[in-house]
């Protein structure tokens, strides 16, 4: 089927435009150019009808002001750099501290989250797909080199939204990059998830401190509320998790070349299921605990706990903890990440 494609509006004079892939099963995705966005991902509930399971907003301008990330991409480092600083080789760079003054989170205050990326509507296989890319120039929000990223979107027939991220660089520097969906099997909207059931195949998490940085260990989830590693319900154990699930979960030593499940979660009322594989070490368990009654798409308020993430990455800060799987890219290779969401409904 053919991408769909619709200007919406202008941002900084550059044109934005949404993308609309959609599959033989009723399963539709939107995506607009400005951060590469997923801003609806609509399953088909019968007699013609769909709920949409991703978080967002109705209008361009919801994405431009808002404050959570819903369904962009971000990097060039996803997740937290304690105190905006990291060194490579001797020298030492400056980033903004765009968390309450303290962490540089999702690459800075103005991340690839904030700009329009270009965007080529395709086919792959025969199912619709987009490819993004944009260019993030020597010293872009304090990070060396040019960069260089493509993100490509596909929407298969076996009802799977898949992620291929590349980058390319001409100087070392830290490349950290994936999509920040929020997910409510329920229905975007639609109360909290925690009675969504959680299962998680990592035997070990990352520990933080208060300021949500990893302390350098890699603790074992046996017998702790952390333990996903059969389903429990998000908010089973939650009360004794300080503030909330927001933790990296290490599920392999290092990346590897093909997507492996990482984790899967069930949303009992409906029985609808997503199941989630990668390439990465980490993936970002986050149980929206800052979601206030944001204001989203079609009306709705997103409470706490309205929605959860499962963020595919390296580990957060390893550019300052050297016991970490290393994120730094090298001139003349390519940095590649695949991940896939397989929805079952």
């Amino acid at each position: 089927m053919a991408v769909e494609r619709t200007e919406i509006g202008e941002f900084e004079n550059q044109s934005v435009e949404q993308l609309t892939l959609e599959n033989l099963n009723g399963v539709t995705a939107r995506f607009i150019t400005y951060g590469a966005t997923l801003t609806a991902l609509q399953l088909p509930t019968g007699a013609g009808e769909s709920v949409n399971v991703t978080l967002g907003y109705d209008h361009l301008e919801g994405y431009v002001n808002g404050a959570c990330f819903f369904g962009c991409m971000v990097g060039r480092f996803a997740n937290r750099i304690a105190g905006g600083r990291f060194s490579l080789a001797g020298q030492s760079f400056t980033l903004p501290c765009n968390e309450n003054g303290i962490n540089t989170l999702h690459g800075g205050d103005r991340g690839l989250d904030k700009i329009v990326w270009d965007s080529e509507p395709t086919t792959i296989d025969g199912d619709d797909a987009v490819r993004f890319q944009c260019q993030s120039p020597d010293g872009d929000q304090g990070f060396p080199g040019n960069l260089t990223v493509a993100v490509t979107c596909v929407l298969t027939g076996r009802n799977e939204l898949v992620f291929r991220y590349e980058a390319e660089t001409d100087q070392p520097t830290p490349v950290n990059l994936t999509n920040h969906a929020y997910w409510n099997l329920a229905g975007a909207g639609n109360g909290n998830v925690l009675d969504h059931r959680m299962t998680i195949h990592a035997a070990q998490y990352l520990p933080v401190n208060d300021n949500l940085i990893p302390i350098n260990e890699l603790r074992d989830v046996a017998g702790t509320p952390m333990d996903f590693t059969e389903a429990h319900a998000i908010g089973e154990r939650i009360d004794a998790v300080a503030g909330g699930y927001d933790h990296c979960y290490v599920v392999q030593p290092t990346r590897s070349t093909a997507p492996a499940p990482c984790a899967q979660v069930a949303d009992p009322a409906s029985g609808r299921r997503i199941i989630v594989s990668s390439t990465e070490p980490g993936v970002q368990f986050y149980s929206g605990n800052f979601l206030d009654n944001e204001a989203g798409a079609d009306g709705q308020l997103y409470p706490k706990h309205g929605a959860f993430c499962l963020e595919t990455q390296q580990f957060p800060d390893c550019v300052n903890q050297p016991s970490f799987p290393s994120a730094i890219l090298q001139p003349g290779e390519v940095y590649r990440h695949e991940t896939i969401y397989e929805f079952i409904f």
